[in-house]
């Protein structure tokens, strides 16, 4: 599990929800991906959580090393991952400087304002974990 925890100025927050929404389809079709949330602060932060879970960490760090860097070298926003998705100028995030910048580059070739001022990349490994059962059927 990933989780990048990404500091966002309340201007900002539209910004940075446009570019993930555009390219959350991006990871869909990646190998060992499983899951992927951007999770928005209600009260008392300023921080957004983008929360994926992977099938391993090599899996991860193919996607960070190989389309999510790619992305960062041509603007782009890099997935929705942000640990190497939307990350710091030209490397993985918490590797290099404010997250959640890139999108298409702007008339002249110019990269957009980030729009986040910061990121920090956490790994977790699932300790215990629980689901819903489904409801008993009826017969």
């Amino acid at each position: 599990m990933k989780i990048n925890v990404l500091t966002v100025p309340a201007e900002q927050r539209e910004v940075l929800e446009k570019r993930f929404a555009a390219r959350t389809h991006t990871l869909a079709d990646t190998d060992g991906f499983e899951w992927f949330e951007l999770l928005r602060p209600v009260e008392g932060t300023d921080q957004y959580l983008v929360y994926t879970r992977w099938r391993d960490e090599a899996a991860f760090e193919a996607w960070r090393d190989g389309p999510a860097r790619a992305a960062h070298a041509g603007g782009g926003e890099g997935g929705p991952a942000g640990q190497g998705g939307p990350a710091g100028q030209g490397g993985p995030a918490g590797q290099g400087g404010p997250a959640g910048h890139g999108g298409p580059a702007g008339q002249g070739g110019e990269r957009p304002k980030p729009a986040a001022t910061g990121s920090t990349l956490w790994s977790f490994e699932v300790a215990e974990q629980a689901q819903a059962q489904a409801p008993a059927q009826d017969a």
